[in-house]
This record gives structure tokens, C-alpha cells and sequence, in this order.
């Protein structure tokens, strides 16, 4: 946090000195940036990215995505092809107990009195453990509670659950910055859902919990008035959030340490070199490399000889990182991505760069023309965007199902063409672009792949159930390699899949760049 701090100051610092020194001049017009005199444009003089806490920068690139061994399972969901991944940040561990707990303290604080509801709605399922002939009773009541346990990942936590901890940690990131920034006053003494920090609701200007002394308002139509941060001064950090199942996939291989000038060297089969799950380093030649069941009755080995030494989880830090310094890209728990899954994860006309399925388009909420907020939560009423066929690059708010049976998809096919078969006769009744824009014929072609079935639905893959990616402690060395991928419903969780977190980077895709481009 102490980069953090530096940051801001740095920041605000160079914000605030617009008296003195040469100042920055439009290439546009010749006025002067940062001078009340000339109008009081404002331009930050802030150009790259800081990394937030906990996060590793992953350099991206090209690579070939997906299934480098057989498939035993004949699932048949992850041919090679190859997609390129933006440079972002994710973290250097599963997130652990601890911190999940810290996450459950802040909601107590500020739902626990009024809305309790919500705080148990965050708790994590320590029931995950039970089976119905194991004993496990113990890690139901010490797994997340206990110190023991703090730096062990945390488990029993859904798809939403996880996505909800990003959300709150990108919060508490960002009101940390501002804090540090003087920009606002930090005061809990009477923390509810109306006053916490919320950084869309701050950007909106509808925050109202206590304020420090703020920015200089160079406008000299403010009367010398303080402001608030705004976006365009570039100290907020973009949310933190799941990783896109390319994402994780790509990070947890670690290319950057197998490459020499855009040769591969060889296609991983898991986070390390090698084609074996032991190490073949001198000094610990023979070792396991990640925390994974050996075989059906050997979860860690023979007593005095522990092959990976940890019947469940491992703590989060325990074996080697990966080139890229990520602990457990195998192993361990297994993690949610932010992809919807369905068994096609390149279908014919998909994107090839930073690959996702799962977008619906939202977009403030506007109510006697402010900004609506949720009087419970305290957050913004977002909606979705209104369809516009007249767009290019998207026709509707929800587009889960692209490419794979609904009707926006077909619209961008050659031509029309009816659901099933067709002949001169229904023609005359009607277009095959009239068939196809009816709701029941749209229904029918989003589940048309699932099931024989469209009036009675039973297929585990809709649209809540999301790419789970890594092996965990209860799976064969298969689930190890980075190119499987399992599915699991959003709303449930179990005692082997676990979370972390990832950023966007914002610019330029090296550091390497970013000192250039500073000197420059």
C-alpha cells in the first residue's frame, strides 16, 4: 500500500502545481493545459497504470489456446486454436480465508444492523465439505473461521459470491487511494449503505459520506470551490473482476518464460516445464509440483514419505510459482472465470482477441434526470442498454448466446434460412426472416443445441453456469493442465473451487513501454 500512497501523492501533487513551472500547451488550439487564465482545461499528467494490491502484471500476447494431450473424457470442448490476450493484472494467489473474512467484517459493519440478510448471503458455504460417507465435520466448523486456516484459499464460495468480493475490493482499493489522495476524509463511525464508498457512485457525483479538502477546481467559472476525482484524472483503478477463461488459461501457462524472440519453445502441458508433475531440479528432484489427488484412495502419499503433503488445500503460497510468479495455476482449488461456458469455446465467426461469452451491456439508471440509486444498497440502478439494431458491433443488450441459436446471431449469417427444413409452401406463408424474429422460433434455436426438448428443459449448460478452470486437491493429474475446462452453476459452490482476481491494464501492454514512453 505504500506504492499506493506514493502514487496518489505524486498524482495530486502534480495536479496541484499549475503556477509554476513550463506550462503544458494544447497542440490543438496553442492555450495553456492546467491555467485557470486560459480557460482551466485540465490534463493529468499521470499517463500509465499503477498495479493495485496483489496483483502481477501479465504480459499478453499470442498463444494457442486449448487441449494439448488426449482427452480421456471425450468431452471434445477445447480444441487447439489460436487467440491473442491484452496485457492485464491478476493475483499472485487463490484469495485466501483471511481476506475473504476481511470482506465479510466490512458487510457486517454496514448491512449487519439494518440488512442482515446481505451478510449472510456473502457467507460462504463451509457445509461445501460434507459428504455423505466422509467425516469432515471439523472443516465444516475451524476451515473458515479458524487462524489456522487464514492463509489457506478460501472454498464453498460461488460464481456470484466471488463476483460480488471483486466489486467490494475494487471499492475499498479505490476509497483507499482517495483517502491517501486527501481527497476524502476517513471516517467509519457510522458506516451504512447510504455513505460507503462506492467509486461508480463517487464518479456520478452522488457520494455522500465525508469529504476532505479535495482537488483545485482550475474552471474559472467554480469560484475557487474544491472538486471531486474525476475519471479523466486518471488515479482510480479499474474494477477488479473475475479472469476471462483466456485470461486464466493463458497466464496460468506462463509463456514469458518460454519463449526466446517469439519462438516457443515447447507447448506446456502444465504451469511448469516438463512433462511430469515432480520437479526435475537438482535440489528438488522428485517433488510434487502442485497439491492433486495421485489416485482413487491417495490424496498425499505414504506416512513419512508424503508425495505432495496435503490431504485437502495447501496454504496459498506453498509450491513454486509459475514464470509469471502465480501461485496454484494448478492444483490446490480450482477457480471461477467470468465466462459463460458452452462446449464450443471457438465457434466458427468467434473473436480471436480477448475471447469472452457472457456480455450484457448495462447502463445507468436516469430518474428526474439524476442518477438513480438503490436506497438498500446504496449502489446504482444500472438496466440494460436499449437494442439498437441500427449498431454494427451489437444489436442487443444480452449477447450470451452470439453464435450459438439466437436471433441476433443469425442476422449476421448470409442470407435467411428457416429453423429446420423448409420448402416452397412455408415460404408463401411467410419469410424466413419473419420465422425467425417470432419468440417461440428464437427459443426454440438458443437451446436447440442442449436438448431434443425446448418445452422442458433439462440440459446442466445455460446461461448460469460458468467455465470453472485449474485442477484442485480432490482431482487426477489430468485437470492440472491449463487447456481442460469443467463448467459449474453460478449460484453454487463446492469444497474445491476457489477465486482469483484480475484487472484490465489500461494502455501500454509492457512496462517496458511504459518507461520509454515516460522518458520520452
Amino acid at each position: 500500500m505504500k506504492f499506493v500512497r506514493l502514487f496518489c501523492l505524486l498524482a495530486i501533487a502534480s495536479l496541484l502545481i499549475t503556477a509554476c513551472g513550463k506550462k503544458q500547451v494544447s497542440q490543438t488550439t496553442g492555450w495553456n493545459y492546467n491555467d485557470s487564465k486560459w480557460g482551466g482545461f485540465e490534463v493529468s499528467p499521470y499517463s500509465e497504470q499503477m498495479t493495485g494490491p496483489g496483483l502481477i502484471f501479465i504480459e499478453g500476447g499470442s498463444f494457442l489456446m486449448g487441449r494439448v494431450s488426449d482427452d480421456p473424457h471425450h468431452a471434445w470442448n477445447n480444441s487447439e486454436h489460436m487467440v491473442t490476450v491484452s496485457s492485464f493484472y491478476m493475483d499472485e494467489t487463490e484469495v485466501s480465508n483471511v481476506s475473504y473474512r476481511e470482506y465479510i467484517y466490512w458487510m457486517q459493519r454496514v448491512f449487519g444492523e439494518e440488512y442482515p440478510e446481505f451478510v449472510r448471503a456473502a457467507y460462504p458455504d463451509t457445509n461445501c465439505w460434507r459428504q455423505k460417507l466422509t467425516y469432515a465435520e471439523d472443516l465444516v466448523n475451524f476451515y473458515f473461521q479458524s487462524p489456522i486456516y487464514d492463509q489457506y484459499p478460501v472454498v464453498g464460495v460461488s460464481w456470484e459470491q466471488a463476483s460480488a468480493y471483486c466489486l467490494w475490493r475494487s471499492n475499498r482499493v479505490n476509497e483507499k487511494i482517495a483517502i491517501d489522495a486527501g481527497v476524502l476524509q476517513l471516517d467509519l463511525t457510522d458506516l451504512t449503505a447510504e455513505n460507503a464508498f462506492q467509486t461508480d457512485v463517487y464518479l456520478a457525483g452522488m457520494y455522500r459520506g465525508e469529504t476532505a479538502k479535495g482537488l483545485k477546481d482550475l474552471n474559472p467559472s467554480s469560484g475557487g470551490e474544491p472538486r471531486n476525482i474525476r475519471a479523466t484524472d486518471g488515479i482510480f483503478l479499474p474494477n477488479y473482476r473475475l479472469p476471462t477463461e483466456a485470461e486464466w488459461e493463458f497466464a496460468a501457462l506462463g509463456i514469458i518464460g518460454n519463449t526466446v524472440d517469439e519462438r516457443q519453445l515447447e507447448h506446456k502441458v502444465y504451469p511448469w516445464a516438463g512433462q511430469s508433475a515432480r520437479s526435475a531440479e537438482k535440489n528438488y528432484y522428485g517433488q510434487f509440483m502442485a497439491n492433486f489427488k495421485r489416485s482413487r484412495g491417495d490424496n498425499m502419499g505414504v506416512a513419512g514419505s508424503l508425495n505432495d503433503s496435503w490431504v485437502y488445500t495447501a496454504p496459498i503460497k506453498w509450491y513454486f510459482p509459475n514464470d509469471y510468479g502465480l501461485y496454484h495455476m494448478a492444483g490446490n482449488v480450482s477457480e471461477w472465470c467470468m465466462d459463460v461456458y458452452r462446449q464450443d469455446v471457438n465457434p466458427i465467426g468467434g473473436e480471436d482477441l480477448n475471447p469472452y461469452r457472457g456480455n450484457v451491456y448495462k447502463t445507468v439508471t436516469i430518474e428526474d434526470e439524476e442518477v438513480k440509486i438503490n436506497d438498500t444498497t446504496g449502489g446504482i440502478v444500472y438496466r440494460n442498454v436499449d437494442d439498437d439494431l441500427n449498431r454494427r458491433n451489437y444489436r442487443q443488450a444480452d449477447n450470451i448466446n452470439y453464435l450459438d441459436g439466437d436471433f441476433a446471431s443469425t442476422l449476421s449469417q448470409e442470407g435467411w434460412r428457416p429453423l429446420a427444413g423448409g420448402d416452397e409452401e412455408e415460404e408463401e406463408e411467410g419469410s424466413s426472416a419473419d420465422r425467425l424474429a417470432s419468440p417461440d422460433s428464437v427459443t426454440n434455436m438458443m437451446y436447440a443445441r442442449y436438448t431434443n426438448n425446448p418445452d422442458n428443459i433439462t440440459s446442466l449448460i445455460n446461461n448460469k453456469v460458468r467455465v470453472v478452470k485449474g485442477g484442485s486437491w480432490n482431482d487426477r493429474i489430468y485437470w492440472m493442465q491449463p487447456g481442460t475446462r469443467r463448467y459449474y452453476d453460478q449460484e453454487k459452490s463446492t469444497s474445491w473451487i476457489g477465486f482469483r482476481c484480475a484487472m484490465t491494464r489500461l494502455g501500454s501492454q509492457t512496462f517496458q513501454q511504459s518507461t520509454k514512453n515516460s522518458k520520452d
